[in-house]
């Protein structure tokens, strides 16, 4: 374990671990000697000198923090109750996408223009969400059009389930505990009403940020009467007018697998990745690295670092690698359509790695 030149003044250790990412000049750690005394204890010291002076990269939201400090209430859980409508309406959703799956052999290879997620992890999860990068009007006009077609709730409802997500992860106040279980964490807990414990914790998040965004308030208002269009009846009509597919093969594969494949690579950040992987960066947490899960998330699956650290633009330590929303937002930087792009360095990573890691990060 090393350690940044302590004869750095706080504010030019701040400048010298700013990222790459932000400038067009790459900037180095220095690096002096070792680290002296008990380990857990230096790197606890030396993570809190970064998180004061040079990590403190987000100072404007909090809200997706853990607060280790909320335990559940004692008692039995509350009985739970069915959503039936939803519970019909994804199986019938599931049962038409195993039919497109048949018809896949002989669709038209533009017809798979529409399967992507990239509205969700860019926007709704990495931009909204976490606000680990800002984005000019028009790719947040784009990235709110794509989110709408993806059908999983408006920008607002989609950051505060998931702020409360972060912040009270593993508790009845998350959203989709999953010490619930597989199937819980994955789709059960949008099949049942919500624990009340979610709705007391995520009414109190702060959320003032979303709802100063007249475009996330616009979509939120006008969500419900556009999702029959953009969800369902443009992803049939687009490839059926344009390109000649066939009206059968737009609808089942273009409009249902589309979509039951973008909903089930989100549902595997919450149900895998919380149960298989390793957590090198806090063996504290159920949030684990899930390679298998990145390849089917664009990115996503890297999620015991992501809930570490919450406020990084990459949801990861090595950027580019399987993290395909990581490259999408860097072109759009180079496009000048997203900026400020918050990056956590090297050197607090490692010391959170050794205080509170386990032990399979290959630095250890």
């Amino acid at each position: 374990m090393w350690l940044i030149n302590s004869s750095l003044h706080p504010a030019h250790a701040a400048s010298s671990i700013s990222s790459s990412y932000m400038t067009t000049t790459t900037t180095t750690t220095t690096i002096t000697k070792p680290l002296s005394g008990g380990l857990e204890n230096e790197g606890e010291k030396l993570e809190k000198i970064f998180q004061q002076w040079g990590e403190d990269i987000r100072p404007e939201m909090k809200e997706d923090i853990h607060d280790p400090s909320y335990q559940d209430e004692e008692g039995p859980p509350p009985k739970l109750e069915y959503v039936w409508r939803n519970i019909i309406l994804m199986a019938l959703l599931h049962l038409g996408a195993l039919y497109g799956i048949t018809l896949v052999p002989s669709c038209k290879v533009y017809t798979w223009i529409f399967v992507t997620g990239l509205s969700i992890t860019a926007g709704a999860h990495r931009l909204w969400s976490h606000r680990t990068y800002k984005a000019r009007l028009p790719l947040r006009l784009f990235l709110i059009i794509a989110n709408t077609m993806a059908f999983q709730n408006d920008v607002y409802e989609w950051a505060r389930d998931h702020r409360a997500h972060h912040k009270f992860t593993e508790t009845h106040a998350d959203p989709h505990d999953s010490r619930r279980g597989f199937f819980f964490s994955h789709v059960g807990w949008l099949l049942v009403r919500k624990h009340p414990a979610v709705k007391e914790k995520g009414g109190k998040l702060d959320m003032s940020d979303l709802k100063a965004e007249k475009l996330v308030m616009f979509q939120r208002r006008y969500y419900k009467p556009g999702l029959l269009l953009m969800c369902f009846i443009l992803p049939t009509l687009v490839p059926w007018y344009f390109w000649g597919e066939t009206f059968q093969h737009s609808f089942y594969v273009a409009a249902l697998l589309r979509y039951a494949l973008v909903l089930n690579g989100t549902w595997l950040v919450n149900s895998a990745a919380h149960l298989y992987g390793y957590r090198p960066y806090d063996r504290n947490i159920g949030a684990r690295q899930n390679m298998l899960t990145s390849m089917g998330a664009l990115g996503e699956g890297f999620h015991n670092y992501h809930h570490t650290f919450p406020y990084d633009y990459s949801a990861s330590e090595y950027r580019w690698h399987i993290n395909f929303t990581t490259f999408f937002i860097d072109c759009m930087a180079a496009l000048g359509l997203a900026y400020d792009r918050k990056k956590v360095s090297k050197a607090a990573v490692l010391a959170r790695i050794k205080r509170t890691g386990d032990g399979s990060h290959k630095s250890g």
